[in-house]
């Protein structure tokens, strides 16, 4: 169908279309080869609540954005490689049915559907023009993901600490490493990850610890395939790389980092319990 459809009138009609309904905020996403495949609403999971987003399948990109006027008017568009995505179904939950997982390494996020057979569709057409583009390019699927953000209303407490309350006056944050909803006090650290952002980015006390770790190694490593050229420079020493963390009495182990709470069969409330 790709094939048949490229470089048709009817598919520059359709990609055109699509191009107007963003306006001047959105992307030009008229390229040769593109074909524009799908069209559907999908309610996305966000931070707040849930929320109904616009979602257009092409034969090498995803595009999503914010409805104001269905068939008429979007905005916020956002652009996903398809090389970059792996999909993960999930189960139902109380609020949501027909759920899974757009997995990439800058974000991810959980969509539903409006019924099983359109969830069937979504993940066959995208994993169909997956594969293409991976055989296309040589490319292996990707391994590393972004963490989804856990939505501020699965849990009243810090969920590294398990102390501190939220409020009106007490802020819920994210950890860009682990997507956990954490206290300020247990989020003040910043780190640099360059896969998501040129910035460093606000990480959770257990997740600055175990990057710092994982950065002292490689350094680490990175000097012991240069020693011997360190040691014929006269005086050299290598820095102790010591990035302690001593202070930080939070309670990690009670929410270990690589809990799956999105493919396990708890229910964000039960979390407490």
């Amino acid at each position: 169908m790709v094939d048949h459809l490229a470089n048709t009138e009817i598919n520059s009609q359709r990609i055109a279309a699509v191009e107007n309904c963003f306006g001047a905020s959105g992307q030009p996403l008229a390229v040769p080869g593109r074909v524009l495949l799908g069209e559907g609403i999908l309610t996305k999971e966000c931070r707040k609540k849930p929320k109904p987003r616009i979602f257009f399948l092409f034969n090498d990109i995803l595009v999503y954005g914010s409805i104001v006027i269905n068939k008429r008017k979007y905005n916020s568009q956002h652009i996903i490689p398809l090389e970059d995505v792996t999909l993960e179904t999930l189960p139902d939950t109380l609020q949501m049915k027909n759920r899974w997982m757009i997995k990439t390494s800058k974000k991810s996020f959980v969509v539903s559907a409006a019924s099983l057979t359109e969830r069937k569709e979504w993940i066959s057409h995208l994993e169909e023009c997956i594969r293409h583009l991976l055989t296309k390019t040589g490319r292996q699927p990707s391994t590393e993901h972004a963490a989804p953000w856990i939505p501020d209303k699965a849990t009243d407490i810090c969920m590294r600490c398990t102390q501190t309350k939220f409020s009106t006056l007490t802020r819920r944050h994210h950890c860009r490493k682990c997507g956990f909803v954490v206290c300020a006090d247990c989020s003040r650290q910043r780190f640099l990850m360059p896969r998501l952002s040129p910035k460093p980015l606000r990480v959770c006390n257990l997740c600055y610890r175990q990057l710092l770790a994982e950065k002292k190694k490689e350094a680490e490593a990175d000097c012991r395939q240069q020693e011997p050229i360190c040691s014929a420079i006269p005086g050299y020493e290598p820095s102790s790389g010591d990035d302690s963390d001593k202070s930080d009495d939070d309670r990690a182990d009670q929410w270990p980092a690589d809990t799956e709470f999105y493919t396990s069969e708890v229910s964000w409330s039960s979390f407490h319990s």
